[in-house]
């Protein structure tokens, strides 16, 4: 084995020019070498392809490499024919080449040149090709992206399944395959698939010590947070990932109109723009790129320092592939992920069309996705956990990169109900999974539920003392402790460990932190947004409210009337200083600034000069007018006394977004006339009523009118008085 060793030391050298294997290569190459089928899981980044195109390089015969993207091929083919004087060292077989082509292809395999032979898996079942692959010296079969068989996978590909026929009848050549992605689940397809139960496993760890893992909520002002942290992080590349097309050419906008060089990249675009926007981004004439997950496979740009997640991924997978082209040189890469449940239901209704059985594996996955984006445990043991690796977090490598160790949540002690929990997995026999047994110890029935008869135990609702979700969030950190598993086969369902069994004999301690909370209302979480990413002025927003006062009181209206807090919060955070950079404040339209702004701009202009303040003027977010259309739309036609149903309908907005618009129109300074839809639905009497209820109220919240007015109302009724409120008083 020794002389072997120095060869390959030397061959690394002569081809690649490393004097030194990376992590597994070394032992992957030999376990390759000596005919032995071969598996390999190692994360993005981490050097998979070298581990089958060295052996190829120094064996006889051809090694066929099957993967699933023609581009990614072609980077490859590339960068080997790089190495060697030979242009036919490698090529690629597939239904772009010419039938001249394909001859001067099989040419060099007979004669021996070719040593990679890269194809699609759909090429491989083309009879012509079989038979010809049969009768030439093949030296291995490497599958690339192996999760491609597996259902349970990010990225199925249904012609991978045929793989393992086609490969038979290649005789007995040795397989590897390579992925870097595999939870436990998908492992054991990929084995079953190729059917090499046998194959020698080599799997590396995937930790990435050097990624920070954030998670922040969703909110209404998502774009002018990406932008305040593009221009915190100035001159460095990044991707943003958004789910559809629509939302990247929009995003990508957003950022070109406020001074971001940034790069739309998806599917939808012709091949040539796509081709020339990755170049802009690996040449770094642009900053960003904004992409749907198809940008990415095979993009080797080593020093990307963030990735963002504008929209939730649809599972743990494809996040920790995304995340991982963040930071390949080993310099941080920062990890974005802006989460809403609104977005995980938005997912759920695309699955909706499915097979049932597709449906049940995407619902899985993607609660795995909400817990990791809920969790306030260490999110990179989450991750690790989830990929079958344990993580210490307090003394694994690169444990404080994370926003929920930095900022930990406070932890109480939870012994006495993690035995509940554990007591009633073992007593319900194993059959359920997370939300049955949750249910079952809040004491809910649910079709499941009733037909194993479990309602009628003694331990139904014994754990009513808790809401939903707090037993949610102790069973998974119950589950990540290793007191429960979940089982493989029967994807889901909980069973309770060996350990979990110890437990309930014998407990100790159990400290839970608790879940992050992700039910702000949207203004609230505009504020909120606003101080956590970059504190409002306290001193000026004192002052700013004092002035609204004045103004209120000499006009005889509510403070309210003349600017909503959030729009205080946002002027006390970006100073704004002139009529232009007021209309970019929140909630603050032409209107606003026209009638009320001029005393608010003059306070703000002193106080920076008094205060020696250096404004921060990339926080005006400019806009890119997308929702003027609808908001045109809206003002014509209620000029026109169109019944409000009969507008939503022809925007296709449901009611609700329908108010949602009107009230932002309103609010930035514009009036609506809509008394006559409202005469329609209260007399003049109510109207009065409700009237002067917001005319001597401090606050314009619709939950304290709620209260004021008992039920004599309903909410829909209260929120277009408002709006005629506010319009009639305001503008």
């Amino acid at each position: 084995m020794n002389s072997n060793e120095i060869d390959i030391h030397k061959e690394l050298k002569k081809y690649f020019g490393f004097s030194q294997f990376k992590g597994l290569q070394e032992q992957v190459i030999k376990s390759l070498l000596n005919k032995e089928n071969t598996f390999v899981i190692m994360p993005t980044g981490g050097g998979k392809s070298l581990c089958y195109q060295l052996p190829a390089l120094i064996q006889e015969g051809t090694a066929i490499v099957v993967s699933p993207l023609i581009a990614l091929m072609k980077n490859q083919v590339d960068a080997i024919r790089s190495l060697s004087s030979e242009t036919g060292v490698a090529h690629v077989l597939n239904s772009s080449l010419t039938k001249t082509e394909v001859t001067q292809v099989k040419s060099d395999i007979t004669s021996g040149v070719t040593k990679l032979l890269y194809v699609a898996p759909e090429s491989l079942t083309k009879e012509e090709y079989v038979s010809f692959l049969k009768n030439v010296p093949i030296s291995f079969v490497a599958i690339d992206e192996a999760h491609c068989i597996s259902e349970w996978g990010h990225d199925f590909r249904p012609e991978y399944r045929n793989l393992k026929q086609i490969i038979k009848q290649l005789g007995e050549v040795p397989v590897i395959g390579l992925t870097a992605t595999a939870t436990p689940k998908v492992q054991e397809d990929i084995l079953k698939n190729l059917d090499m139960s046998d194959a020698k496993t080599f799997k590396a760890s995937f930790n990435r010590p050097n990624l920070y893992y954030e998670v922040r909520t969703k909110t209404k002002n998502i774009e002018s947070d990406i932008i305040r942290f593009i221009k915190q992080h100035k001159g460095k590349s990044g991707i943003i990932y958004c789910l559809s097309r629509k939302k990247v050419e929009a995003v990508a906008e957003v950022l070109q109109v406020n001074g971001i060089s940034a790069v739309p990249y998806h599917a939808g675009l012709d091949a040539k723009t796509r081709a020339k926007h990755q170049d802009m981004f690996l040449m770094e004439d642009v900053e960003v790129v904004v992409a749907t997950i198809a940008f990415g496979m095979g993009i080797d740009k080593p020093d990307v320092r963030f990735v963002i997640h504008h929209d939730i991924p649809k599972s743990l997978e494809s996040y920790y592939q995304e995340t991982g082209r963040a930071g390949r040189d080993g310099g941080e890469g920062h990890c974005l992920a802006y989460y809403s449940y609104k977005d995980v239901e938005k997912l759920e209704k695309f699955m909706s069309g499915k097979p049932v059985a597709e449906q049940e594996i995407g619902f899985a996955l993607l609660q795995e996705v909400v817990a990791y984006a809920e969790t306030s445990m260490s999110r990179r043991k989450f991750l690790l956990h989830y990929f079958g690796e344990e993580f210490d977090s307090e003394t694994g490598e690169g444990a404080d990169m994370d926003d929920n160790i930095r900022n930990p949540k406070t932890k109480i002690e939870a012994q006495d109900q993690a035995v509940k929990l554990l007591e009633v997995v073992r007593d319900t026999k194993h059959l359920y999974k997370s939300k049955e047994i949750v249910f079952t110890l809040i004491g809910r029935v649910n079709a499941v539920i009733k037909a194993h008869r479990t309602d009628s135990q003694s331990f139904f609702g014994s754990g009513a003392d808790h809401d939903e979700k707090y037993w949610m969030a102790l069973l998974r950190q119950v589950l990540v402790a290793g007191y429960l598993t979940k089982d493989i086969e029967t994807y889901g369902i909980v069973k309770i460990s060996q350990k979990g069994l110890e437990f309930i004999k014998n407990p100790t301690s159990f400290m839970m932190s608790e879940d992050h909370e992700y039910n702000e209302t949207e203004d609230e979480a505009i504020v909120t947004a606003a101080k956590s990413s970059g504190t409002a002025d306290e001193a000026l927003m004192e002052m700013l409210c004092d002035l609204r006062k004045k103004v209120a009181k000499k006009l005889g209206v509510p403070p309210f009337v003349v600017f909503q807090d959030p729009s205080l919060e946002d002027m006390a955070l970006k100073y704004p200083i002139s009529q232009e950079e007021l209309i970019n404040i929140h909630g603050v339209g032409e209107g606003k600034a026209k009638k009320y702004g001029a005393e608010f701009i003059a306070l703000i202009n002193r106080y920076v000069d008094d205060n020696d303040i250096i404004r921060p003027d990339d926080l005006v977010v400019k806009s890119t007018g997308v929702n003027s259309v609808n908001k045109l739309y809206i003002i014509q036609n209620i000029d026109r006394k169109l019944p409000l149903d009969d507008i939503a309908k022809a925007k296709g907005l449901t009611m609700e977004a329908l108010v949602k618009e009107m009230e932002q129109i309103v609010y930035s300074g514009t009036k609506l006339n809509i008394k006559y839809w409202i005469d329609d639905l209260l007399d003049e009497d109510q109207q009065e009523e409700i009237h002067d209820y917001f005319m001597e109220s401090s606050s314009d919240k619709i939950e304290d009118a709620l209260k004021e007015f008992e039920g004599d109302y309903d909410i829909d009724e209260l929120r277009l008085m408002r709006i005629k409120f506010i319009s009639e008083v305001a503008n």
